[in-house]
């Protein structure tokens, strides 16, 4: 595929104008609010791995509505005292995996803690333990339109609780130093690390990679590719509702969610991207709010984008902040 979205120099200034809900920020307020009142309940189970340079932990925790849901926590094996921590996110239809799928963080020295994602986790690697047990009206197969009739009821609404109280879990270990804290993610994980970016005020850095969940209406309409397509093709059988659906999207959109990000932040795109464009990345991280940012743009890579490439510029990244 060659190129097929805005020329990087208009990329470099383009902007959403899709409208902000009034009461966005009364809205994940009010959610966030009510998964408080449940128990964070965090429960750190040290496993055998086999692993000889790290200690690992099974972690469970309670997220959106009280459900349970899974994670590792992995730290250097010799560390005795609070660490800078990263907490990651993993990409559409992942799980958290196996413990030994995720060593880089923990190799630096920092504590890592990895989110299973709620009824995912079945696409490939190791996979995923965390139910989703809410119940949804229709929906086109995959997650991208469950519960798509209202904000209240939609996918993400959970996901995202997860995710935010995913941090408030890894701050609540003793090996985890909570003013040292950083996110990061790929594709949905970069989805998942932008809205954390905007709900979580006081992290030191956050570095979404080819983000996904941004810009709704113009990726939903510029790409065929799953999982945007998604959206389509709920909106082919049932017509009528697009109106309503991008309402619903418009809640949980990075766009948005940039606008209030409080931490510096390195995004990544790429430009020959089908399936989050590269339009939607910097629609996203132009209206990023705070002043420290950066994007590596990869000018010929699909959605791998980086790939090792961009996991060192990470590495170095994140060394001057955590």
């Amino acid at each position: 595929m060659a190129l097929f979205d805005l020329p990087l120099d208009e990329l470099r200034t383009y902007r959403s104008t899709s409208p902000e809900p009034e009461d966005f920020d009364a809205f994940w307020s009010k959610t966030l609010q009510e998964a408080r009142e449940h128990d964070l309940d965090a429960r750190f189970e040290p496993v055998d791995t086999g692993l000889a340079t790290v200690r690992v932990y099974d972690v469970t925790f309670a997220g959106f509505g009280g459900h349970p849901v899974k994670g590792w926590l992995t730290v250097p094996a010799a560390a005795t005292e609070p660490l800078p921590a990263v907490v990651e996110f993993v990409g559409y239809g992942l799980g958290r995996g196996l413990a030994h799928e995720h060593l880089l963080w923990a190799s630096t020295g920092r504590a890592h803690f990895v989110m299973d994602t709620r009824g995912q986790g079945s696409g490939n690697g190791g996979g995923g333990a965390t139910a989703d047990p809410v119940g949804a009206g229709p929906s086109y197969p995959g997650y991208m339109t469950r519960g798509i009739e209202s904000p209240e009821t939609y996918y993400y609404r959970r996901l995202f609780t997860d995710a935010v109280r995913a941090v408030e879990a890894a701050r609540s270990h003793p090996l985890v130093d909570p003013a040292r804290t950083a996110v990061t993610g790929i594709s949905q994980g970069g989805g998942i690390t932008l809205a954390v970016g905007g709900l979580v005020p006081d992290l030191v850095a956050v570095a979404p990679d080819v983000p996904f969940l941004c810009h709704f209406p113009r990726a939903a309409t510029m790409t065929d590719r799953h999982p945007y397509r998604e959206i389509g093709l709920f909106l082919r059988t049932h017509r009528g509702r697009t109106e309503d659906t991008l309402r619903t999207l418009s809640y949980f959109d990075g766009v948005h969610f940039a606008a209030r990000g409080s931490a510096p932040a390195l995004f990544s795109t790429a430009l020959e991207d089908l399936t989050c464009p590269p339009s939607t990345v910097f629609a996203a991280f132009n209206n990023w709010a705070h002043d420290d940012k950066e994007i590596e743009v990869y000018d010929f890579n699909d959605h791998e984008g980086g790939g090792p490439y961009q996991e060192a510029v990470k590495l170095r990244w994140l060394a001057s902040h955590l």
